[in-house]
């Protein structure tokens, strides 16, 4: 089912590393709305309806004549309580931001912004590139791949990965992804893997027809 272009919502911010985009180029940076977080599952022990006492018999009283019971209406049976089934984890939602490859990583920063404004932890937010990777993924694994997966692992910022190193990447509740570039068939190979690794929300900046022919098959 094709998706539909979000309306740009997102005002200018400084969190979070920046891509520069091409001299001479300016890159549209429309901003999504953010989307829902999980509903909390309810906790375990939580007390059920309170059940209304049996009927206390009463002995008639000495030279009393006991009446006969009359039949009522039968009471309804009260169900007993049964350990519902895990509901299955729901779709998470899904938002596409038009951008040009060159403008789709400016894209994806203007929505971490949004999103860490909203009240999202850094550590909730993975940015996936399918073309050049994010500059701060470059500085840092300047240092080495051990240091660079040791600050993914300690999820308490925003991790920038490329498709390639996506797969290894944890699950998070929100997956930003910019298409800034990279063959048809990593495109097609990163965003149901972005799909996956989402949560709650999914955030795809880049060209609209071919993220729909993408998520619409692969989704």
């Amino acid at each position: 089912m094709p998706l539909i272009p979000e309306e740009p919502q997102i005002h200018e911010s400084a969190q979070g590393p920046r891509a520069t985009p091409a001299s001479g180029r300016t890159a549209p940076t429309p901003r999504p709305v953010p989307g829902p977080r999980p509903v909390a599952p309810p906790r375990p022990g939580r007390p059920g309806p309170l059940r209304p006492a049996p009927p206390v018999q009463r002995t008639p009283h000495d030279g009393a004549v006991a009446k006969p019971a009359v039949p009522g209406p039968a009471a309804p049976a009260t169900p007993t309580s049964v350990s519902a089934p895990a509901a299955a984890s729901a779709a998470p939602q899904i938002q596409l931001i038009p951008a040009s490859a060159v403008g789709a990583l400016d894209a994806a920063e203007e929505a971490v912004d949004l999103l860490l404004e909203s009240g999202r932890a850094p550590g909730e937010v993975l940015v996936i590139t399918t073309g050049e990777q994010h500059p701060w993924a470059a500085h840092e694994l300047s240092f080495g791949e051990t240091a660079y997966w040791a600050q993914h692992d300690a999820g308490d910022d925003v991790f920038y990965a490329d498709a390639t190193a996506a797969s290894r990447a944890a699950s998070r509740p929100v997956v930003v992804v910019a298409v800034n570039g990279g063959s048809a068939a990593a495109v097609a190979e990163a965003l149901p893997l972005a799909h996956a690794r989402a949560g709650a929300l999914l955030i795809v900046c880049g060209d609209p027809q071919q993220i729909n022919s993408v998520l619409g098959a692969g989704v």
